[in-house]
C-alpha cells in the first residue's frame, strides 16, 4: 500500500473517530488513544483497517439505536410518572373528603366534640358487638348440643340404633373442642367443659339403658351358669346388644388407642363389663368378710379363682364373642390392640379390676406382716407371669408388654421400699443363720465336681441363698427395682461374706505370726488358741481359698446369664445417655458413680472393653483368693523347709560302698532323715489334691518342687561329694519325693518341677551301676549310636564351653549350664582329685 493511500485512510479513520466523539461529548481522548494503540501496533495491522472501520460503524449505529430507544423510554416513563402523580393527588383529595365526611358523621353519631373521643367511643361499641357475636355463637353451640342430647334421649329406648348417631356427633364435637382448646390457649374452658359433661352424661344414660337391655338378654341366656342357652332369636338379641354397646364405646376406644400409656388402666369393653358383673359379685362373696375362703395368708385362693374363671369362660368368648370383635374392628386402628380384638385378652382386662380392688384393700394389712408381704408379692408375680406366658396377655401395650399387677402395687401403690426392706431383712437373717451354723466352715467335698476346687458349706449355702434372691426379683418389669435388689441385697451379702473370709485370713496371720501376736496382744497360751500348725493351718487357709474361688466363678457365670446380661446392657444404655451429666441418677435415685462403685468401673466408660455387673465384687474375691493361695503356699513351704533341714545335715554320700547297695533301685530304702519330709509332703499333697482343682494344684506342686530342688541343690549337691553308691542313694531319695508328687498331681510332675536336679543326677550317676531312664548304661551315656563315658564328658566339659555345651546336648541336658555341669562333676569322689 502506497504512502498516499495510507494517508487518505488515516485521515478518513480520524474523521470517523471525530464523528463518534461528536456523539459522545465527554472527554474520551485517552480511551480513543488507547484503542488505536491496541489495534494499530505495527504496519501490518493497517491491512485490517477496513474491517476495523466496518466494526466501528456498526458500533456507531448500535449506539445511535440504543440512544434513540433510551430517549423513547424516558419519554414514556416521564408521561407515566406524571399520570401516576396526578392519580395520587386525586386519590388524596378524595380520601381527605371521605375522612372529613366520616369524622363529621362520627361526631354526630357519638355526640363527641373531637375525632379522638369519637374513635374511642366507637371502638368500645365494636368490642361490645364482638362479644355479643361470640355469645350468640356460644348460645347456638349450646342449643346444638342440647338438640343432639334430646334427639338421642328420644330415640335410645324406641330405636337404640338411631340414638347412637346424635351421640356420636356430640362425642366428636367434644373431642374437636378439646383439641381446638389447646391451639386457642384455653380460650373457652367453660364451654369445653359443658360440652364434655353433656357428652358424658348422655353416654352414661345410654350406657345404662343399653346395659339394662343387655342384662335382660343375659338373664334369658341363664348367664353365667354352666347351662348357658344361646341360639336362634336369643342369639340375635345377644349379638345386637353386644354391637350396640361396642358402637357406643368406640369413640372412647379410639381415643385411648391413639394415646397408649402402659401406666394407665386399659379400658374394659362394655359388653364384657356387663357380663362380668355377676362374676364380680361371686368374687366379692367368696373373698370378703369372714368367709373361709377369705384368708389373708392365702392370696393364692383368689388369684387361682381368677385363673379358674378364665379356664371356665374363655371357650364361650372365643366361640361367640371373638367373631363379633373381628368383624367390627378388623379394618380399624383397633385391630392391632389385643385387648380390643382378642376375646381372651378382653376377658382378662374385665376380670382385673376386681382383683386390683382386692389387692389394694389388703395391702395395708399385709404390709405390717413381713412374711405375708413376701409371700403375697411372690404369688402376685407368679400370677402375672401366668397371664403373660400362658394366656399371652400384653395389656394392649404390644411389644412393650403388660407391666403386671405387681408393678401397680409396688410402683403406683408405692409399696416397693417396704417389700425391699422385708426381703433384705429375710436375706440377712438367712445369711446370719448360715454363718452361725458350726458346719458352715467345713469343706464340702460332695456338692461340686471331683475335679473342682472344694468350697465350704457356708459358701455353697450363701450362693444358694443369692440364687434364690435372683429368682425372687427376676420377674420384676422395672429396671430400677432389679438394680436395687442386686445392689442392696445380693452384692451386700457378697460383701459381707467377703469381709468374713478376709477377717478369717487376717485372724490366721495374727495367730501364726509372732509379730502380729505381739501387736494385737494375742495370748501366748496355746491351749486357748486353735491349732493352726501343720495341716490344720493349711486346711483353714483352704477354706478361705475354696470359698473365694467358688463364689468368684459363680459371679462370672452369672455375668453370662441372659438376665444379668440384659440388666447390664440396660445399665450401659442409661449410663451412655447420661454422659452430658444433666441427669445424675441412672436408676431411681441411684447415681452413676454409686452404681459403678458397686458393679463395674466400665459403667458409662465408652473406652472400656467388656464389663459385667459383678466386676467389682468378683475382683475383690479374686484378690482374696490370690492372697490366700500365696499364704497357703508360703506356709506349706515353711513347714517343708523345717522338715527337710535334718536331711541337709547328713553326709553318707561319699562313704557308701558297693557292698551296701541293693540290686534294684526301687527296693532301696529312703534315707531315714527324709522320712519326715516324705510324710509331710504326702499329707499335704494328698489333702490339696482332694481340695484343689488341677490348675491351682499344679501351681502349688510346681512351687513345692522348685523349693525342694533349691534346698537339695544348695545343701546337698553343692555341699557334699558323692561316690557312685552315694549318688544312687541320693537319686533314690529324690525319686521318693517325685513319686509322692506324681501320685497326686500327675505323671512326671515331680520330675518336671525339678529339671535342674534331674539333670544333676544324670551327671552324678555317670559311671554308676544300673541303667538309668535317661540313657545311662553302666558308666556310658548313650545318645543314638553315640556313647559317652564319664571320662569323655569330663574331658569335653573342661576343654571349652563349646565342647561342653555339645556334650550336654548329646546327653539330653537342657537346663544345666556348662559351669553348673562342671560343678556337679567336681562333686564326684572319683573326679574331685
Amino acid at each position: 500500500m502506497s504512502d498516499d493511500r495510507i494517508s487518505i485512510v488515516m485521515n478518513k479513520f480520524e474523521q470517523e473517530i471525530k464523528d463518534i466523539m461528536a456523539l459522545e461529548p465527554s472527554p474520551l481522548e485517552a480511551r480513543v488513544e488507547d484503542y488505536l494503540n491496541d489495534k494499530l501496533q505495527t504496519a501490518a495491522d493497517l491491512e485490517s483497517l477496513d474491517s476495523l472501520l466496518v466494526d466501528v460503524k456498526k458500533q456507531q449505529g448500535l449506539l445511535r439505536q440504543q440512544l434513540q430507544e433510551a430517549k423513547e423510554n424516558l419519554a414514556e416513563n416521564t408521561k407515566a410518572s406524571e399520570s401516576h402523580s396526578s392519580a395520587l393527588r386525586q386519590q388524596a383529595q378524595t380520601y381527605k373528603k371521605q375522612q372529613a365526611d366520616i369524622d363529621r358523621r362520627l361526631l354526630i353519631v357519638t355526640q363527641s366534640e373531637t375525632s379522638d373521643d369519637a374513635i374511642e367511643k366507637f371502638d368500645a361499641d365494636i368490642r361490645v358487638l364482638q362479644k355479643v357475636d361470640v355469645a350468640r355463637s356460644y348460645v347456638e353451640l349450646l342449643a346444638y348440643v342440647e338438640d343432639l342430647s334430646k334427639e338421642a334421649r328420644r330415640n335410645f329406648k324406641s330405636s337404640p340404633q338411631a340414638a347412637l348417631q346424635p351421640y356420636l356427633r356430640l362425642q366428636k364435637l367434644a373431642i374437636a373442642l378439646k383439641e381446638a382448646q389447646i391451639a386457642a390457649e384455653d380460650a373457652a374452658p367453660h364451654l369445653v367443659d359443658h360440652v364434655d359433661q353433656a357428652a358424658q352424661k348422655l353416654w352414661k344414660q345410654m350406657k345404662d339403658a343399653f346395659a339394662n337391655d343387655f342384662e335382660k338378654v343375659l338373664a334369658k341366656m341363664n348367664w353365667p351358669e354352666k347351662n348357658v342357652k344361646l341360639s336362634g332369636s336369643l342369639e340375635q338379641e345377644w349379638t345386637g346388644g353386644v354391637e350396640r354397646l361396642l358402637e357406643l364405646q368406640e369413640p372412647e376406644l379410639d381415643a385411648q388407642n391413639d394415646h397408649v400409656n402402659p401406666s394407665e388402666e386399659p379400658l374394659v369393653l362394655l359388653p364384657i363389663e356387663v357380663m362380668v358383673k355377676p362374676l364380680a359379685l361371686r368374687f366379692q362373696y367368696h373373698f370378703s368378710g369372714d368367709r373361709p375362703t377369705n384368708k389373708l395368708d392365702k392370696p393364692e385362693y383368689f388369684l387361682s379363682h381368677i385363673v379358674g374363671l378364665l379356664n371356665q369362660y374363655d371357650e364361650f368368648y372365643a366361640i361367640h364373642f371373638q367373631p363379633i370383635l373381628r368383624s367390627r374392628f378388623r379394618n380399624s386402628n383397633l385391630a392391632m390392640t389385643s385387648i380390643f380384638i382378642d376375646s381372651t385378652s378382653a376377658l382378662i382386662t374385665a376380670l382385673l379390676p376386681m382383683l386390683r380392688h382386692k389387692t389394694y384393700s389388703i395391702m395395708p394389712l399385709i404390709a405390717k406382716q413381713p412374711q405375708l408381704l413376701s409371700h403375697f408379692i411372690h404369688e402376685l408375680m407368679s400370677f402375672d407371669i401366668n397371664l403373660r406366658d400362658e394366656w399371652g396377655y400384653d395389656g394392649g401395650c404390644g411389644i412393650d408388654g403388660w407391666r403386671g399387677l405387681t408393678w401397680e402395687v409396688l410402683v403406683k401403690g408405692k409399696w416397693f421400699d417396704r417389700w425391699l426392706e422385708v426381703e433384705k431383712n429375710f436375706a440377712l437373717s438367712r445369711y446370719q443363720s448360715i454363718i452361725d451354723d458350726p458346719s458352715s466352715g467345713e469343706i464340702d467335698y460332695d456338692s461340686v465336681e471331683p475335679s473342682a476346687t472344694k468350697p465350704t458349706n457356708g459358701a455353697i449355702r450363701v450362693n444358694d441363698l443369692l440364687e434364690t434372691i435372683t429368682d425372687r426379683y427376676r420377674p420384676l418389669p422395672s429396671f430400677s427395682q432389679k438394680l436395687r435388689f442386686l445392689i442392696d441385697i445380693q452384692i451386700a451379702i457378697f460383701d459381707l461374706f467377703h469381709a468374713r473370709l478376709a477377717s478369717s485370713l487376717e485372724a490366721y496371720l495374727t495367730l501364726t505370726s509372732s509379730l502380729s501376736r505381739t501387736v494385737h496382744g494375742v495370748s501366748r497360751d496355746k491351749s486357748t488358741q486353735p491349732d493352726l500348725s501343720g495341716l490344720a493351718g493349711i486346711e483353714r487357709l483352704m477354706r478361705v481359698y475354696g470359698s473365694a474361688e467358688y463364689l468368684e466363678k459363680k459371679m462370672r457365670d452369672w455375668s453370662d446369664d441372659v438376665f444379668f446380661l440384659e440388666l447390664w446392657e440396660e445399665l450401659q444404655d442409661r449410663a451412655r445417655a447420661n454422659t452430658d451429666g444433666k441427669r445424675k441418677a441412672v436408676a431411681g435415685d441411684m447415681s452413676m458413680e454409686h452404681v459403678a462403685d458397686k458393679t463395674s468401673a466400665a459403667v458409662g466408660n465408652e473406652d472400656a472393653v467388656g464389663g459385667a455387673l459383678f466386676d467389682e465384687t468378683a475382683g475383690h474375691y479374686r484378690q482374696l483368693r490370690v492372697r490366700a493361695e500365696d499364704i497357703m503356699l508360703e506356709q506349706f513351704l515353711q513347714n517343708l523347709r523345717d522338715a527337710i533341714k535334718g536331711y541337709g545335715r547328713v553326709n553318707p554320700w561319699s562313704a557308701l560302698s558297693e557292698g551296701e547297695e541293693e540290686d534294684d533301685d526301687a527296693q532301696m530304702a529312703i534315707t531315714a532323715e527324709l522320712d519326715n519330709t516324705i510324710q509331710l509332703l504326702q499329707s499335704y499333697i494328698s489333702f490339696l489334691a482332694n481340695a484343689l482343682s488341677q490348675a491351682p494344684l499344679r501351681r502349688v506342686a510346681r512351687q513345692v518342687a522348685l523349693s525342694i530342688q533349691g534346698f537339695l541343690w544348695d545343701h546337698v549337691v553343692m555341699r557334699y561329694t558323692f561316690s557312685a553308691p552315694g549318688a544312687r542313694q541320693f537319686q533314690r531319695d529324690v525319686h521318693g519325693i517325685w513319686e509322692i508328687i506324681d501320685r497326686y498331681v500327675g505323671v512326671r510332675q515331680g520330675e518336671m518341677g525339678m529339671k535342674r536336679l534331674r539333670e544333676g543326677l544324670v551327671l552324678l550317676r555317670l559311671g554308676g551301676g544300673e541303667a538309668l531312664k535317661n540313657g545311662l548304661d553302666g558308666g556310658v551315656a548313650t545318645t543314638g549310636e553315640l556313647k559317652l563315658t564319664l571320662a569323655d564328658v569330663n574331658e569335653r566339659l573342661f576343654r571349652s564351653n563349646e565342647s561342653g555345651k555339645e556334650a550336654l546336648e548329646e546327653l539330653g541336658l537342657e537346663v544345666l549350664s556348662e559351669g553348673e555341669a562342671r560343678s556337679v562333676l567336681e562333686r564326684r569322689v572319683d573326679m574331685s582329685g
